[in-house]
């Protein structure tokens, strides 16, 4: 019988209706942890008779207690979020409400003696460069229309380490980047969803002219989120006191290509095409390394960019016929 490296321990899962935590439930349902989900106001997407469902507020002391109660591992998922357009226009929005979550959750796990906090944090806090960024490669240097919320993420990774070093206590810390992620309950609303998803709606959804935001040229590193909650399981086993893991494909890949492959899966490859740079757009090159989590975890994605989309394509058309 294989092993299954969570058995028994108690994990909460904060942010467990949105994309990260709700398909990062079954997964630790899978190791064989006892499963806590923390949701806030949104309902669940994923449910099972093997999943506590708890609900509280995490931008107040109160609701951060609830939620680490009798908790042995803490995943922080929650997060306030918003795609390239919001982050443009009002590059504000997301800097209080997820300092306050961050603070009061490291607090609150740190007072319950939860054993090990896991941070998901972001691929925004390297700095710009083409090189592929590894663990040791932030700056505090940031592509301008990422300064707001990277500047958040990167001072919430060093609250997340100070809490492992200087607390006095042996609360065990972990910080995840991921790539950019995709897949199955992702965010496809105009307002919310970021590159991936809000190309699959427009095609879905039979989009011509098909315009794209930028010249297309931009190169990043996707990866498809169930090699994402894998990695992130594995590495709630780890023993270090503290230590930062990027979880990503390290393949870069343009965004006209991904379209491509989004037109063609979707079967809209007859689309008219066209760019605006006028439009918000993010950062033009972001490659990652994730040498260090292949030897630590022993760990890599199993899904290629064209297998991953085409099932996300199929997930949303699913998901879009239901709901029409």
């Amino acid at each position: 019988m294989t092993a299954r490296p969570l058995e028994g321990a108690r994990v909460t899962v904060a942010g467990a209706t949105g994309f990260i935590g709700t398909n990062l439930l079954p997964e630790l349902l899978l190791a064989g942890a006892q499963v806590k989900a923390v949701t806030h106001s949104r309902p669940p997407q994923f449910s099972a008779a093997e999943v506590e469902f708890v609900q509280a507020d995490l931008t107040t002391a109160e609701g951060c207690r609830i939620a680490v109660e009798d908790t042995d591992i803490f995943v922080m998922a929650a997060a306030n979020s918003s795609g390239a357009q919001v982050m443009a226009s009002k590059p504000l929005t997301h800097l209080t409400p997820n300092i306050v979550m961050n603070a009061l959750t490291l607090e609150a796990a740190h007072e319950a003696g939860v054993s090990k906090y896991c941070f998901i944090s972001s691929n925004t806090v390297y700095p710009p460069g083409d090189k592929a960024m590894t663990e040791n490669d932030t700056t505090g240097e940031f592509f301008e229309s990422y300064k707001v919320v990277a500047g958040m993420k990167l001072y919430s990774e060093q609250m997340v380490q100070h809490y492992s070093s200087l607390s006095g206590k042996s609360m065990k810390t972990l910080i995840i980047r991921p790539a950019n992620l995709y897949g199955p309950f992702d965010k496809f609303s105009p307002t919310e969803s970021k590159v991936i998803p809000a190309l699959i709606r427009r095609a879905v959804e039979r989009d011509d002219p098909f315009l794209v935001w930028g010249d297309g040229r931009d190169i990043k590193d996707f990866l498809y989120v169930s090699d994402f909650v894998q990695g992130v399981v594995k590495s709630l086993s780890l023993n270090s006191r503290h230590e930062i893991l990027n979880l990503c494909s390290g393949e870069s890949i343009s965004l006209r290509e991904i379209l491509a492959i989004i037109l063609r899966t979707a079967n809209h490859e007859a689309a008219t095409v066209e760019y605006d740079s006028a439009k918000p757009t993010m950062i033009p090159v972001r490659r990652i390394a994730n040498e260090r989590a292949k030897k630590l975890l022993d760990w890599q994605p199993a899904i290629r960019v064209e297998e991953g989309i085409r099932r996300t394509v199929e997930w949303y058309s699913n998901h879009h016929t239901a709901k029409a």
